[in-house]
C-alpha cells in the first residue's frame, strides 16, 4: 500500500483515501469508503472555489479519526494562502465529516465549497479480479438528502448523504456558498450512511447494532487498553510497535452477528476485513496472554460455523473450519463461495491447537469441555478428509475448480510451492508445516481428551498417532544432502526441496527431532533466510526466490514470531532474541505498526526495510507479533496454574517488564530473566 494514503477504520468498515483526504477509486485498488465488502465512496472530492487542495499536515487522531490541515494549490509557491481548511473525519456510527473553512485576510470573502461524490458499489472481489458490475445504478435528491444507490436483484446498497447545514444538492455532489468575515470561519458536518436492503446502516443488518458515538469508542478504547498488561521497557522500538499493536487490534475487531455482541478480529486492511479462519486463529495465539477474550470468541464462532457436509463449491467437509466469509454481491449471486469458504488446510488443526493453549493460559475448562464436539471432529477431519493420498499426511487440493485456492496454505499464493529449481509440483501438496500443525493437534488433542473430556483411551490413541506421524516426517520430509527438512511432498511423494521459512514453524509445533534442531536454526539465521530484517519466506538462491514476490522472499512479522517462538521452544534462545531484535528494529520505520510483509533485500543493502507495495496495514497478525516477541523474549509459559519464565533468555532490547499478564493464576507482572511477583 502506497505510504500517501491515508486509512480509518472499525472492523467491517472503513475509509481509504489520499493524503488530502480525497477519495479518487482505482478500479483495481480499494480505497474509497468500504463497510462489509462493498465500497460505499468510490469519488469524495472536496474543493474550494474550484481549487483541490493540499496537505499540510494528517493528524492521526485515533484509528477511526483523522484530521487533514490543507489550503488550495497555490498558482505560485510565493503567494501565501488566503484561506485554509480543516478537515475532520471518523467513522463514528457513519462516516462523518467536519469541514472547517478559515479566512486569513483582512477583508471578507465569498467562498464555494464543493464536495463531489460518487459511488460504483464495487464488491472487494470485482476491484481485486477487474469485473463488471451487473446491477443498475440511481440518485434520488430528497429533502436535501443526496441518495446514491445500486441494486441487483434483492441485492441493494445505498449510500445516503446529509450536511449540516443544509448544503445546495445534485446528484454530484454537494455545494456550499458562505461569506466569510475577515478572519472569520464557517464549518459544516457531512453524514454518510452505509444502507442495507432493509434500510437501515449495513452494520445494523449483518452485525445486529449499529456504530457507536464518539464517545463509546474512546471508552472502550481506554478500557480496552486498560485491560491489557502495561509494558515498560528500555527499548522505544519495543514500546510503540507494543501500544501500536494493542490499538490496531483494536482497530480490527468485527462483531459478525453470530458472535453475540462480542468481537472476533478481522484480517487486514484492504483486502481482508473480515473473519479468517487461520488468521483469527494465530493473532489469538499471539495475544493469548494479553487480550484471552479474542481466543475465546475465536473459538466459538468457528466451532459454530465448522463444516458439516460435503460441498465442493464452499470446499466444505464435516469437522473442517473455515478458510474466510464474505457479505458482498459477489458472494450473494455464488460468483465466489465465500459464505463461508472452508479452502483451508491448516485452520482445522489449529482450532485444536488453540483450544488446548487457550486452556492452558486461562484455565477456561468449560469452554473446552463445551467444544469437545467440534475438536473431536477437528481432529477426526485430519486422518478422514485431509490425508487425500492416504499416506498419514495432511494435504490439500481444491474441490471448487473454477474460484477456489491452488494452496490451501498459509502461503496461499499461486506461485508459493516450489522445488529449489522454481518449478512447481503437481496437487495435491502436502506442506511440512501442515504435518507440524496436524502432530501438534494430535497431542494437544491428547491431554484435553486425558484430562478435561475424560478418555484416556482416546488420548493414548492420538499419542500413538502423533509419534507415528512425527517418526514419518523425519524420515520423508528430510533433505539430507542440504539439512533442512522440505517445503512440501508432491504426489508421488517426492520432496519439494525449496528452503523456505516453513520450517520454523517445525520447531513450534514439535516435530522436529532434537538431533535436527541445530541444523533449521542455523539455516533460520543464515544469510540465505535472514535478511538483517527479519528471515524471509524463501531462501537465496532458490529458483523463485524475489525479495519482493509475496511468498518468494518477502519478511513476514507474523511469520517470524512463530520462528521465533519455535526456536525458543527447542532451547535457541539467542537465535530466537536475534529475530525478535531484527523484527522491532524493522517496526521503527513503519512508526511502530508492522506490515503484513516486507521486502526481504539484506540489511546492508539498505539502511531500512523496504515497503512491500500491497501490503495490508493494519494486519491482524502483525499487530500480535510484539505480543508474541514478548511471551518468547520473558520465556513466558503456563505450568501447573501458575506463570513459569525462563530466566535463560537473553534480552537483545533491554529491560523489559510486563505489568498484569493475564493467566489462570490471576494478572501477575513478568520481567525480562526474572519470576511473577
Amino acid at each position: 500500500m502506497s505510504t500517501d494514503l491515508v486509512r480509518i477504520l472499525d472492523g467491517g468498515t472503513f475509509v481509504v483515501s489520499n493524503s488530502n483526504g480525497d477519495i479518487v477509486a482505482s478500479p483495481t485498488f480499494p480505497t474509497g469508503l468500504f463497510s462489509f465488502d462493498t465500497r460505499f465512496l468510490s469519488t469524495w472530492q472536496l474543493s474550494v472555489n474550484g481549487e483541490r487542495l493540499q496537505a499540510l499536515t494528517v493528524d492521526e487522531l485515533e484509528y477511526y479519526e483523522t484530521r487533514y490541515f490543507l489550503v488550495p494549490v497555490a498558482p505560485s509557491p510565493r503567494i501565501e494562502p488566503e484561506l485554509s481548511v480543516i478537515r475532520q473525519r471518523s467513522i463514528i456510527g457513519s462516516m462523518h465529516e467536519q469541514l472547517t473553512v478559515l479566512n486569513h485576510e483582512r477583508e471578507p470573502v465569498d467562498v464555494c465549497i464543493r464536495v463531489d461524490a460518487s459511488s460504483d458499489f464495487a464488491d472487494l472481489f470485482e476491484i481485486k479480479d477487474v469485473r463488471q458490475k451487473k446491477g443498475s445504478y440511481y440518485t434520488r435528491i430528497e429533502n436535501g438528502c443526496l441518495r446514491l444507490g445500486y441494486q441487483r436483484g434483492t441485492f441493494r446498497r445505498e449510500s445516503v448523504i446529509t450536511s449540516d447545514p443544509p448544503a445546495l444538492v445534485d446528484e454530484r455532489g454537494l455545494t456550499f456558498t458562505v461569506r466569510l468575515e475577515p478572519h472569520g470561519q464557517w464549518g459544516a458536518e457531512i453524514r454518510v450512511e452505509t444502507v442495507g436492503p432493509d434500510g437501515q446502516d449495513i452494520r445494523v443488518t449483518l452485525q445486529g447494532r449499529p456504530g457507536r458515538t464518539r464517545p463509546q469508542m474512546r471508552q472502550d478504547l481506554e478500557a480496552w487498553l486498560r485491560r491489557a498488561p502495561r509494558l515498560e521497557c528500555d527499548n522505544e522500538s519495543l514500546a510503540t510497535a507494543y501500544q501500536r499493536g494493542l490499538v490496531d487490534l483494536a482497530a480490527l475487531r468485527f462483531m459478525p452477528l453470530i458472535a453475540g455482541g462480542e468481537s472476533v478480529p478481522a484480517a487486514g486492511l484492504p483486502w481482508f476485513m473480515s473473519i479468517f479462519g487461520r488468521d483469527s486463529i494465530f493473532v489469538s495465539l499471539q495475544a493469548l496472554p494479553f487480550v484471552p477474550g479474542l481466543a475465546a470468541t475465536t473459538l466459538q464462532v468457528l466451532g459454530a460455523l465448522q463444516g458439516s457436509r460435503l460441498d465442493d463449491f464452499g470446499e466444505e467437509e464435516p469437522g473442517k473450519i473455515l478458510h474466510e466469509v464474505r457479505y458482498g454481491e459477489t458472494v450473494a449471486f455464488a460468483e465466489q463461495p465465500h459464505s463461508p469458504y472452508y479452502g483451508s488446510a491448516d485452520a482445522t488443526p489449529l482450532f485444536v491447537v488453540l483450544l488446548d493453549e487457550y486452556e492452558r493460559w486461562t484455565g477456561d475448562a468449560a469452554l473446552v469441555r463445551h467444544l469437545e464436539p467440534v475438536a473431536r471432529a477437528a481432529l477426526n477431519w485430519i486422518d478422514e478428509y485431509g490425508d487425500i493420498m492416504g499416506n498419514g499426511y495432511l494435504w490439500y487440493q481444491r474441490r471448487n475448480e473454477q474460484t477456489g485456492l491452488d494452496n490451501q496454505c498459509w502461503k496461499d499464493s499461486w506461485d508459493s510451492i516450489s522445488y529449489h529449481d522454481g518449478t512447481l509440483p503437481g496437487l495435491p501438496r502436502a506442506t511440512c508445516e501442515l504435518q507440524g500443525y496436524a502432530y501438534d493437534a494430535k497431542m494437544r488433542g491428547a491431554r484435553m481428551a486425558r484430562e478435561l473430556w475424560n478418555d484416556p483411551a482416546y488420548a493414548d490413541a492420538l499419542e500413538a498417532q502423533a509419534a507415528d506421524l512425527k517418526h514419518r516426517f523425519n524420515r520423508d520430509y528430510w533433505v539430507a544432502d542440504r539439512e533442512f527438512y522440505a517445503l512440501a511432498l508432491d504426489t508421488d511423494g517426492r520432496p519439494v526441496d525449496a528452503l523456505s521459512s516453513n520450517i520454523g514453524h517445525l520447531l513450534w509445533s514439535g516435530i522436529v527431532e532434537e538431533s535436527r534442531a541445530s541444523a533449521i536454526a542455523a539455516h533460520l539465521t543464515g544469510p540465505k533466510l535472514f535478511s538483517g530484517w527479519g528471515v524471509r519466506t524463501l531462501a537465496q538462491g532458490e529458483g523463485r526466490y524475489n525479495p519482493v514476490g509475496y511468498h518468494v522472499g518477502t519478511v513476514w512479522p507474523f511469520d517470524n514470531s512463530i520462528i521465533a517462538w519455535g526456536l525458543r521452544r527447542y532451547g535457541f534462545a539467542e537465535q530466537a532474541g536475534r529475530i525478535a531484535e531484527a523484527i522491532i528494529d524493522a517496526a521503527q520505520y513503519f512508526q511502530g505498526r508492522l506490515p503484513e510483509a516486507f521486502a526481504g533485500y539484506d540489511r546492508e543493502l539498505t539502511k531500512y526495510p523496504v515497503q512491500y507495495p500491497t501490503a495490508c496495514s493494519p494486519q491482524a497478525w502483525s499487530t500480535g507479533t510484539p505480543m508474541l516477541l514478548l511471551r518468547t523474549m520473558l520465556g513466558m509459559e503456563p505450568h501447573s496454574g501458575r506463570l513459569a519464565t525462563d530466566p535463560t533468555i537473553p534480552d537483545p532490547l533491554g529491560r523489559i517488564t510486563l505489568h498484569g499478564v493475564h493467566g489462570r493464576w490471576g494478572r501477575a507482572d513478568v520481567s525480562a530473566g526474572g519470576q511473577p511477583s
